[in-house]
């Protein structure tokens, strides 16, 4: 992104935008049924609605996509090229009598006219392409890549050399998602690693991850819940995290559901369901009563939602295993043994906790449960289910609590994070403790 200007995240954007979104409406199956070869109006309506979405900011960025393409030097027949290898040939004006630019100044005009409905004197700003030669570069590289698959899916013999002189010629932006929305319209498979390493280039972009993600055929490895790939918390410790008060038994498969869908960008589908039920079948399983089990959820979840415990962890498997059925019916569910070692440096980190809360307690106000009790269920699973979870639940207690928090405890907190592999920001959410 030009260093002055927000990324596409910071201005609001979680999806596609600009000409690239208009082009994968267009070649969208859930499009009305109209044949937008032999319906120039219609096409230009999709254009329209899409103008007006977010009470007109899409405007913005399809009119300056278009215009990025029409000042730049490419030729007329490279524009044609990558244009319809991006709709996959849902619509081609030429079919119209109208040359791409022609088809593109009509994007540009109407995107103008939107925004002049809120202010008359709009007029676009100038255009500010992406030129950065070491992205230009890796983008092109990536194109170089996949030449073969491309052309071959696509049907379209110039399309790998248009792609790279609009990116390194033009504009590395418009560029980078016009060969995205190519791969994803010709459905040709990338690798997880060259998937990465697209969403590197997203990133540098300042592209939502939907850009990259939503619509490209990916190459997962089978789920791995020892490969966890997220920098945040996961499993049960993010459910607990995430309870708050609105929640209530008739929302609580919907609240579980949330987590087991929430599959990271570099997740291998389904990943998110089965770290999740690799924890609860790792507590419904293990040696704790009901009752530990029963109080250790009401603590964590901060009195969220009061249930039966091993009633809880069954439906949380259930929600699991259902999502596992859907999006990964090959994947069967394991346990692997716990991770033992580091243990005794979790249990000294709990117990000097427990000290200092002592004559404290969970919602204190309403059904107060003792500090004193929740500790010793933590104790319990630290003992006897999984040091992990116990390290990861202890974060999520120290939250509902608001026990501060020393830096040299915090920097502990930090070296067993990465004793288990956690991500960069997975102990980050008691820093705010931090006294």
């Amino acid at each position: 992104m030009p260093k002055n200007r927000p990324t596409y995240v910071e201005l609001g954007y979680s999806d596609d935008f600009g000409l690239t979104a208009l082009a994968a409406q267009l070649c969208s199956p859930d499009r009305p049924a109209v044949d937008l070869t032999a319906d120039l109006p219609a096409a230009l309506a999709v254009a329209a609605r899409l103008a007006d979405a977010s009470d007109g900011e899409e405007a913005v960025e399809l009119g300056e996509d278009a215009r990025r393409l029409l000042d730049g030097p490419l030729p007329d027949e490279v524009l044609h090229t990558v244009w319809l290898a991006a709709v996959g040939r849902a619509f081609d004006p030429a079919g119209h009598g109208m040359d791409i630019r022609t088809w593109l100044r009509a994007v540009s005009d109407l995107a103008t006219d939107r925004l002049r409905q809120n202010r008359r004197s709009y007029v676009p700003p100038p255009v500010h392409p992406v030129r950065d030669e070491g992205l230009c570069g890796e983008i092109v590289a990536e194109i170089r890549g996949l030449a073969a698959e491309l052309t071959g899916a696509a049907g379209l013999p110039d399309l790998v050399p248009a792609l790279r002189q609009v990116v390194g010629l033009n504009d590395a932006d418009v560029g980078f998602r016009l060969f995205l929305r190519a791969l994803k319209a010709s459905s040709v498979r990338v690798s997880k690693e060259r998937y990465d390493r697209f969403l590197g280039l997203g990133e540098r972009l300042g592209y939502p991850v939907a850009v990259v993600r939503d619509g490209l055929a990916v190459d997962w490895p089978p789920i791995d819940t020892a490969r966890r790939e997220t920098e945040w918390d996961f499993g049960f410790s993010q459910l607990a995290g995430n309870a708050h008060q609105d929640w209530s038994p008739d929302r609580a498969r919907r609240e579980i559901s949330r987590v087991a869908d929430a599959d990271e960008p570099g997740q291998s589908p389904g990943t998110a369901a089965a770290l999740l039920l690799e924890d609860a079948l790792r507590l419904s399983r293990s040696p704790l009563s009901d009752g530990t089990i029963t109080t250790l959820w009401a603590a964590v979840s901060g009195a969220a939602l009061r249930v039966d415990g091993r009633g809880w962890l069954r439906l949380v498997a259930d929600v699991c295993e259902e999502r596992l059925r859907e999006i990964a019916p090959a994947y069967t569910p394991v346990v692997p043994p716990a991770v033992t070692e580091p243990a005794d440096a979790v249990l000294r980190e709990v117990r000097e906790t427990a000290l200092a809360v002592a004559d404290q307690a969970v919602s204190p106000s309403w059904r107060p449960i003792p500090a004193a009790e929740a500790m010793a269920a933590l104790e319990q699973v630290v003992q006897q289910v999984d040091p992990d979870l116990g390290l990861r639940l202890f974060m999520v207690l120290l939250r509902v609590l608001s026990v501060p928090v020393t830096p040299g405890q915090y920097e502990r907190y930090r070296a067993l994070g990465d004793r288990f592999g956690y991500g960069a920001y997975h102990v980050d959410g008691v820093e705010h403790l931090v006294r």
